[in-house]
């Protein structure tokens, strides 16, 4: 059984250090790995569970996970502005490569059409 948990521990570690890079690099998706990571902390060590439920910078993801809530719209609006901001760059640094152009293109479409197809957490504000 000890076998078992490391496994899923260090899984789970490689995980998110995987969904931590995507939120850096806008062509290798976060959420995903970070749910996935959160479920092998779960199986695995629930002081990691509890240390990624409360993480500042990836909790949120884990909380709309749960309470299937969905994303706040300004959650989606940084992240395609952060999205094209960096796939603009890429494509001035790498555009003498037609290939890669389109393909980030394509890549950075996509995930803005994921992004607006996700549930938007509607937040009560004091009138």
């Amino acid at each position: 059984m000890e076998i078992k948990r490391l496994f899923l521990f260090s899984l789970g570690a490689v995980l998110f250090a995987i969904g931590a890079i995507g939120a850096v690099l806008p062509v290798l998706p976060t959420t995903p790995f970070i749910l996935a990571s959160f479920l092998c902390f779960g199986k695995s060590s629930k002081r990691a569970e509890k240390w990624i439920s409360n993480n500042r910078y990836f909790g949120s993801y884990i909380e709309n996970y749960k309470t299937r809530q969905g994303v706040p719209f300004d959650v989606k609006l940084k992240s395609i502005i952060f999205l094209w901001t960096t796939l603009i760059i890429s494509l001035i640094i790498f555009s003498h490569a037609n290939y890669l152009v389109i393909l980030l293109l394509i890549v950075g479409t996509a995930v803005t059409a994921h992004i607006l197809l996700l549930k938007t957490k509607n937040i009560d504000r004091p009138i």
